[in-house]
């Protein structure tokens, strides 16, 4: 499992970055990361993002 930033803001630009230039949809990123999608969507969750499935990406 990799390690992902603990900052939720700097998490949140990771992950985006990571949805528009290599995964067409957050399922795709959790599971090469090898990460719990719903842990990830809880921690940015804490800023009030969301994930959006027709924008892929969080906002």
């Amino acid at each position: 499992m990799m390690t992902l930033p603990k900052d939720p803001f700097i998490l949140l630009s990771y992950i985006n970055t990571q949805l528009r230039d290599k995964y067409s949809s957050l399922a795709d990123l959790c599971e090469y990361l090898e990460f719990n999608e719903q842990e990830l969507r809880d921690r940015l969750n804490v800023i009030h993002y969301e994930y959006i499935p027709e924008l892929n990406q969080f906002k």
